[in-house]
């Protein structure tokens, strides 16, 4: 099942509050009964909150934060339903998101150059079929193929990609990638009149990279493909290396200009300004 997204009003957040204590948790080693005792719930009540995000005891979810390593007051607004505000991503002109689902969703990415019509995807999702599509009714010469790392839900259609396009230029930071394809951080790589410069994020993913896309029609700030490093309001897993994964998010992707828009692989689109406000864990 594939369909284009093109506002994030659409898409729930990834991860709900009880998702992201829960991968604090288990991140920084903490007990379940501490965890719970901070909270003020049995380890049974803890652990529905953390599958359900809501219970019907009261939650404790400052100190909780707190105890997790969490920003207490930005947790407490995600448990109270914050989300990022909607994107018209009319304004990158041409930027699409395509939505596959297979049990779960993650989302890929076409850009182009208006002029050229040289276009790029950012990992192919499930299924190829809507990135063909677009394809040709926007009569594009895809060139590109950017991976953000090789967990299958991200590259499953990736066979289908290159059999249709047979020339398309692979950039990935896996070890397994052939070495006339693995990005190099900070040398940007021309799709017509755009411009994409790697920028590398392991932590999740031993490969992980984010792509940072500039040169849009009209002055549109600066777009950040990063995979499953950063979520709106959370970020990906990492259960063996979670320290790496916070400081490469706060240095390479915190530091983008406030109004760059990230692209995850997950869930909505957000803003770095809004993950600087909001997002739990930085």
């Amino acid at each position: 099942m594939a369909w284009v997204l093109w506002q994030t009003g659409r898409m729930s957040l990834e991860d709900h509050i009880g998702d992201v204590c829960r991968k604090a948790r288990l991140q920084t080693e903490t007990p379940i009964a501490e965890a719970a005792s901070m909270a003020g719930l049995t380890e049974a009540q803890l652990k529905e909150w953390e599958t359900e995000g809501k219970i019907q005891a009261t939650v404790n979810v400052p100190a909780l934060a707190e105890r997790l390593g969490l920003d207490a007051a930005k947790a407490v607004r995600v448990a109270k339903g914050w989300e990022p505000q909607g994107v018209d991503i009319s304004r990158w002109s041409e930027l699409r998101v395509v939505t596959t689902a297979e049990g779960f969703e993650v989302n890929s990415f076409m850009a182009w150059d208006v002029g050229t019509r040289v276009a790029a995807i950012f990992d192919t999702g499930w299924f190829a079929d809507d990135l063909f599509r677009i394809a040709e009714e926007n009569e594009l010469k895809v060139q590109h193929l950017f991976i953000t790392h090789m967990h299958g839900d991200h590259v499953a259609a990736i066979g289908e990609v290159r059999k249709q396009w047979p020339e398309i230029e692979l950039h990935s930071n896996n070890s397994g990638a052939p070495e006339r394809s693995r990005v190099v951080p900070g040398e940007a790589v021309a799709v017509g009149g755009l411009s994409v410069t790697a920028r590398l994020t392991p932590g999740h993913a031993e490969d992980g990279v984010t792509f940072v896309i500039e040169g849009w029609p009209d002055n549109a700030p600066s777009v950040a493909v990063v995979g499953d490093a950063i979520f709106a309001g959370s970020m990906g897993k990492d259960f063996n290396t979670p320290e790496l994964a916070r400081a490469k998010v706060r240095d390479e992707i915190l530091t983008l200009p406030g109004d760059t828009l990230i692209c995850p692989g997950h869930g909505p689109l957000t803003t770095v300004a809004e993950e600087q406000s909001n997002n739990p864990f930085f």
